[in-house]
């Protein structure tokens, strides 16, 4: 562990140049995180028809094969990240998902196809937890918001580049194309947009190494040694209503963003005919311009909030994404017009966006140092259970057993955002009453 970096501030906090360049890093890993996972969505019917599987399948294999080995291996990551180099965990991370990213575009079978999504899984485990608890010791409190937004613009500029590089790659060898690679063989034209997308995950693996491992601040009692479990889920527990309120409002949020995105250009493709290669272009673009600036707007908000002393803090971004999500996930998917339906998607990708450096900002200052990267391991496991599995798998039970009509996709999706989007608020909503109180008795002096 590195205790001092050179020209740390008179206030003891790294340079802001250092603090805004391992943020900036970051968001690069989250980036490739997310076009290794949202390549898929773009390429659910080219896999349905070459495999011949289900809508429920292939929401498996976006949501539950991705959770699998998380749900195993981010906890024991999370202990680890807790107590060892944060950025090694990272790096080797990166390189990992990275590998299983490109076997996704060399595997002959469902099967397979499924195993290869475990590794992409696990191999992204090790991000978030250590990530997260990087940046808490790079940026004070006030300006830690306004980090995480930075890091979660890469989920949105993962997303557009997926889709729009898997878009212009369709549009040169179409999905169905057969191509010989060296090596591996014959394989189809949606496999090489994987084979193409595992490549800089080397590359940037080895960008990790330039990000200094900073110095822990806030130990608390346990100074340099491992929490216990018992005092985790103690602390936990003695404050559940924010713990549990943040975290499932959240989930909830991303179910619903996981059940749209999922099945978006699935959307577009039965309902407007529009082609692998537009709907690259077009949606990614929308993901691109919209998602990235409502993560960095609502990030800064969110800090703008905390610094001037708002009784809402860093949750009040997230109240209003939360809030704005409700009528635009509901009604995208029925309007008639897909330019309509695109403006509708540009909002919900906004507002979605603007919500994640505030809450994740509002759970770090809940949480001792030596606790930071198991809860928001806790948190993205929750979050991947909830949101990640049941998100795709909800809008895929309905088209396959509801409706049993594939064409009924758009009713799907409007269906489960109406149920998910208002519980997502409410649930924010006791999770702010609850981290009120939990402030204020952090805040409190002591007798």
């Amino acid at each position: 562990m590195i205790e001092k970096i050179a020209g740390d501030r008179p206030d003891g906090w790294p340079p802001r140049r250092t603090a805004w360049i391992a943020a900036v890093i970051l968001m690069l890993a989250n980036t490739l995180a997310f076009v290794d996972r949202q390549a898929l969505a773009l390429l659910v019917e080219p896999i349905k028809r070459d495999f011949g599987v289900s809508d429920t399948s292939m929401s498996l294999l976006y949501g539950l094969s991705f959770t699998l080995f998380y749900v195993l291996l981010g906890i024991p990551i999370a202990r680890l990240a807790d107590r060892a180099n944060r950025r090694n965990i990272v790096a080797v991370s990166v390189f990992a998902w990275s590998a299983a990213t490109a076997l996704c575009g060399a595997v002959r079978s469902f099967p397979l196809l499924f195993a290869a999504r475990i590794g992409v899984g696990a191999g992204e485990a090790g991000l978030g937890p250590a990530a997260y608890s990087i940046l808490s010791d790079y940026f004070p409190a006030k300006r830690l918001a306004a980090a995480i937004g930075v890091y979660q613009m890469g989920t949105y500029l993962g997303g557009a580049l997926a889709l729009v590089l898997g878009g212009l790659m369709a549009a040169v060898i179409p999905t169905d194309a057969l191509v010989t690679v060296p090596m591996i063989g014959a394989v189809k034209g949606w496999q090489l947009v994987f084979l193409g997308l595992g490549i800089p995950g080397l590359l940037l693996g080895l960008a990790m190494l330039l990000i200094r491992e900073p110095m822990r601040r806030g130990l608390g009692e346990h100074g340099g040694q491992v929490v216990p479990l018992r005092h985790f889920v103690a602390h936990i527990m003695a404050r559940r209503r924010a713990y549990l309120g943040i975290g499932i409002g959240f989930a909830l949020m991303i179910l619903v963003g996981n059940g749209t995105g999922a099945w978006i250009p699935a959307f577009f493709q039965r309902r407007f005919d529009w082609t692998t290669a537009e709907i690259g272009v077009r949606y990614g673009a929308v993901v691109f311009v919209f998602g990235t600036s409502g993560a960095f707007f609502g990030g800064h908000f969110a800090s703008w909030l905390s610094s001037r002393g708002h009784p809402r803090g860093n949750l009040g971004a997230a109240l209003l994404g939360f809030s704005a999500l409700i009528p635009l996930t509901i009604a995208f998917p029925l309007v008639p017009n897909p330019w309509i339906a695109l403006g509708l998607i540009a909002g919900m990708n906004f507002f979605a966006g603007f919500n994640f450096g505030g809450g994740l900002a509002a759970l770090q200052e809940m949480t001792p140092n030596r606790m930071r990267a198991l809860v928001a391991s806790a948190y993205m496991l929750l979050i991947n259970l909830i949101g990640g599995t049941l998100g795709p798998m909800a809008v895929a039970l309905l088209t396959d057993h509801w409706f049993a009509d594939p064409q009924r996709l758009p009713e799907a999706i409007s269906i489960t955002c109406a149920i998910a989007s208002p519980l997502a608020l409410l649930c924010l909503i006791i999770g702010m009453a609850g981290h009120r109180a939990t402030m204020a008795v952090v805040a409190a002096p002591a007798p």
